[in-house]
């Protein structure tokens, strides 16, 4: 790795050292010693690995003025589907903001205050901005491709990576994850040899790249190679399984190979092992948990119990109005527990916040309240009605955000839907259904009405 070129500017002895990163961003109010910890979390960062906290905070302590840390201090936390831990960056934001920033560290200040804002697109220009003026920014890289994932824009972040992949090379610390992001980007635009072999470059240059592991389940997973993906997963799992902020998320992924495969005795065990931890969960494995739970339910096993564990967890997130994405999967848990209460909130909460003048309420209009209300009509039985909203959705459902094989759940549900109306006597009985949904107004969404 080189060593970074270290510059003092022209200003008073009283200044700040500024310093110049490992891939020539000047940082301002930095210090060597900052600068190099500074870089242990980037590096962290970058490819998914646990342990960022500690040396981001050492850099701050030695240098408190030092802006892109804590620029990348909130980074971590935009990055969650989590309001709770987006709001959190509020006040990292007023004292990034309070500080002496040059053109390329003010880009990133403002794509922060935009997302802050719910002004995505906003952000994604900002960061554009960055990566014009330096395409070896990393940070706005990872965080411009970040959001082109929420936002479903996956051309977009194939494209933006493409293009500043010519400034990059194998002699610049932080490339393999830039092909890592690039492989992910690939794959999603259905490129799946391009992705592959990007993905193994990744890996041949940091086998520890759990970003890279993951973009290598995908591919695994869209073109159709279970077995394959099974093997290559648990065979480098010390790689992706321990120290990473992925584990889960890659269990979640084998457990998919596992059911493909039918090994479905398996899949519950990843999902008690890896899933269901004690605690409280964070989002993305309450995200997860639903999605292997709801997929085991469409093929039959009753998983209802696990699901009522589930739907506990997903219920202090009904009112978030932050997601479209997560609002889907709490409502997988919630017809999945058979809980008529708790889905007639989240119902009632996305009718309200369809009316809003928000990423969130466009969304909702858009996605999330019909793919809700779908998910309750098949939780009822009423298949023709499920098919009809779910039939609707595929053209535009890359704007809930997520993967293609996340979304699949969605299309899964429309096939078990169909198959159902066409084979009635494989239809599971009215009170294998979500039972205590009988009486929900479902009747009257039928002919346009409701909320």
């Amino acid at each position: 790795m080189p060593k970074p070129h270290l510059h003092q500017r022209k200003t008073p002895l009283t200044a700040t050292l500024s310093c110049v990163d490992f891939r020539g961003c000047s940082l301002s109010g930095a210090t060597p010693t900052a600068m190099l910890t500074y870089e242990t979390a980037v590096a962290a960062f970058q490819s998914w690995r646990s342990g960022a906290d500690e040396p981001l905070s050492v850099a701050l302590r030695e240098a408190p003025d030092f802006v892109m840390a804590h620029v990348l201090q909130a980074y971590q936390l935009l990055g969650s589907r989590d309001p709770r831990q987006v709001r959190a960056a509020r006040p990292v934001l007023a004292r990034a903001a309070e500080l002496p920033a040059n053109e390329l560290e003010g880009l990133h200040i403002a794509a922060i205050s935009a997302i802050l804002s719910d002004d995505y697109e906003g952000a994604k220009a900002r960061l554009g901005q960055a990566l014009a003026l330096q395409p070896r920014d990393v940070l706005a890289l990872q965080m411009a491709h970040s959001f082109d994932h929420v936002t479903g824009e996956t051309v977009l972040a194939r494209d933006r990576i493409a293009a500043v992949l010519p400034a990059w090379s194998s002699s610049v610390p932080g490339y393999p994850a830039v092909l890592a992001m690039y492989a992910f980007s690939l794959a999603e635009c259905g490129e799946y040899d391009c992705a592959e072999q990007a993905a193994r470059v990744a890996l041949a240059e940091n086998a520890d790249d759990a970003r890279a592991h993951h973009a290598m389940a995908h591919v695994f997973e869209m073109t159709e190679r279970a077995e394959a993906g099974a093997r290559w997963m648990m065979a480098h799992a010390s790689r992706w399984s321990a120290g990473t902020v992925v584990a889960t998320h890659c269990w979640w992924h084998v457990a998919l190979f596992c059911l493909v495969q039918g090994h479905v005795d398996r899949a519950l065990d990843l999902y008690d092992q890896h899933l269901h931890t004690e605690g409280e969960r964070p989002l993305a494995s309450l995200i997860d948990g639903a999605a292997l739970l709801w997929r085991l339910e469409l093929l039959g096993y009753d998983t209802s119990a696990r699901f009522a564990e589930l739907a506990d967890d997903w219920a202090p997130h009904i009112d978030d109005g932050f997601c479209s994405f997560n609002d889907v999967h709490a409502m997988l848990a919630f017809v999945g527990a058979r809980d008529g209460a708790r889905a007639r909130r989240l119902e009632l909460s996305l009718a309200r916040a369809q009316a809003q003048p928000t990423r969130h309420g466009y969304t909702t209009r858009q996605l999330g309240l019909p793919a809700c209300r779908a998910l309750i009509a098949f939780g009822e039985n009423n298949d023709g009605f499920a098919i009809r909203l779910l039939a609707n959705l595929p053209a535009y459902a890359n704007r809930l955000g997520g993967s293609h094989a996340q979304r699949d759940v969605l299309h899964l549900t429309l096939l078990r839907a169909v198959e159902r109306i066409r084979r009635p006597a494989c239809h599971a009985p009215s009170d294998q259904g979500c039972g205590s949904l009988q009486g929900h107004p479902a009747e009257r969404w039928r002919y346009g009405h409701g909320p």
